[in-house]
């Protein structure tokens, strides 16, 4: 039992682990803005477009059953908006990411010790003096 738990302490502490449960949270924080920015923004813009069309109220009744096949249209809808903002939401930050690392990478120039130079200077004529 104490082997289990203290893999278990392993496994939970792992940086993985945390960075996905960060991401989780900070993803479920997200959410509210993302459906905010598709429901009140980007849909009615969209409805603007398409002529003022909701597929929400779409539906057929069949006998006493009633399918609502337009809010499934609606949730398509809105799933390749919200898919399509997160999609540039991530070039963007990849792009601001890209150039910080690009700003960070500077060219080290390595500067021998005259000593090191003499040493590789007499291994390269040891090295010609053999072939001959």
């Amino acid at each position: 039992m104490k082997k289990n738990l203290a893999e278990f302490k392993k496994f939970i502490t792992r940086g993985n682990v945390l960075d996905l449960a960060v991401g989780v949270i900070i993803g479920g924080a997200f959410t509210s803005i993302v459906t905010s920015l598709v429901n009140n923004i980007l849909t009615p813009i969209l409805g603007l477009i398409l002529g003022g069309v909701d597929f929400s109220s779409l539906a057929i009744t069949f006998k006493d059953t009633r399918i609502e096949y337009g809010a499934f249209i609606q949730s398509i809808i809105d799933f390749l908006i919200v898919a399509f903002c997160i999609f540039i939401l991530i070039k963007i930050i990849n792009k601001l990411t890209h150039l910080r690392h690009k700003e960070e990478e500077k060219v080290e120039v390595v500067v021998k010790a005259p000593d090191v130079i003499l040493l590789e200077e007499i291994r390269d004529l040891l090295k010609e003096q053999k072939k001959k």
